[in-house]
């Protein structure tokens, strides 16, 4: 028998917000407000820096001490802003970066722990893909340009994460690329696909690094074995702790090979976003809780 549901990791991006609106849904704010009632620990793994993805969760109403963790891994802190853990890739690391990347045509950001300007570092705004110009409105106030990028770092501050974005045959051939040559083994890869519009986004982050890792550590200090996590997520950067969970759940959005791959191994595919696929995911969590907790009680009062 499956152990209960003790934690509920959720991914953001096509998983916990609709495809169009940026708002989590009435539905899915009360499932999971009743998730956290009911005892059940819920997680935000995110690829979002805490600046971008505390605002969306915030509304929500879920405790102050809600864990988010962000930047794919590399920083995790509560919904308040209090810190509990970070990585940073070496200068040494990230200033070669610069240079490589431009080979593959697309746009390199780097993203720095910090408030402000200059938690967003790129070269040229305006090179930026017409698909992520939502990404790039939102984010305009905390992005600085340098030219060159490698300018960046003469400061001396090291960045929690970088990203490359492109066509999708173009990121993957970055990702071969980097898993094949000097980079080997001085960073972690995880990479987001969106096919539909031909658009993907290679994150490159420090060393043992990845949402999958951050949750386990988590869940670890908690005492909450991995049979008792349940993930829920959409895509490539999902998958170490899709890995992880007990009760892994692909989006029925997500990344076809992503789900394909679910399919292959026998993980749930929930409805999509536009679907409310994690409030239906969370209410079969509650419901399986509450029918149990009925039967126990029957049980005791026949013994």
């Amino acid at each position: 028998m499956p152990s209960p549901v003790r934690l509920i990791a959720i991914d953001i991006d096509g998983t916990l917000l609709p495809t169009v609106g940026g708002q989590v849904s009435q539905r899915t704010r009360r499932a999971l407000l009743e998730a956290e009632a009911a005892g059940i620990e819920i997680v935000i793994a995110t690829g979002r820096r805490q600046t971008y993805a505390a605002p969306l969760i915030h509304p929500v109403g879920l405790k102050t001490q809600t864990v988010l963790i962000t930047s794919n891994g590399t920083v995790t802190r509560t919904l308040r802003g209090d810190r509990i853990d970070r990585f940073f890739m070496p200068i040494k690391t990230a200033r070669p970066l610069c240079g490589a990347l431009r080979q593959f045509g697309g746009m390199t950001v780097f993203t720095f722990d910090c408030e402000g300007p200059g938690e967003l570092v790129l070269e040229s705004i305006d090179r930026l893909s017409t698909h992520i110009a939502p990404w790039v409105n939102a984010n305009r106030p905390w992005i600085t340009e340098f030219v060159p990028l490698e300018d960046a770092f003469e400061g001396g501050i090291e960045p929690v994460q970088g990203m490359l974005c492109g066509t999708v045959t173009a990121m993957r051939d970055a990702e071969a690329w980097l898993m094949a040559g000097d980079f080997a083994g001085k960073v972690e890869l995880h990479r987001t696909e969106y096919p539909a519009k031909d658009l993907s986004i290679l994150d490159i982050l420090p060393t043992g690094c990845s949402k999958g890792i951050a949750l386990r550590k988590w869940a670890a200090s908690r005492g909450i074995p991995s049979d008792a996590i349940m993930a829920i997520g959409d895509n490539f950067n999902d998958l170490e702790m899709l890995n992880l969970a007990g009760r892994p759940v692909v989006m029925g959005n997500g990344a076809p090979d992503l789900i394909a791959l679910a399919r292959s191994r026998g993980w749930e595919i929930a409805p999509t976003n536009d679907q409310e696929g994690v409030a239906q995911v969370i209410e079969s969590v509650l419901e399986t809780a509450a029918v149990s907790m009925t039967r126990s009680k029957e049980i005791a009062t026949s013994a």
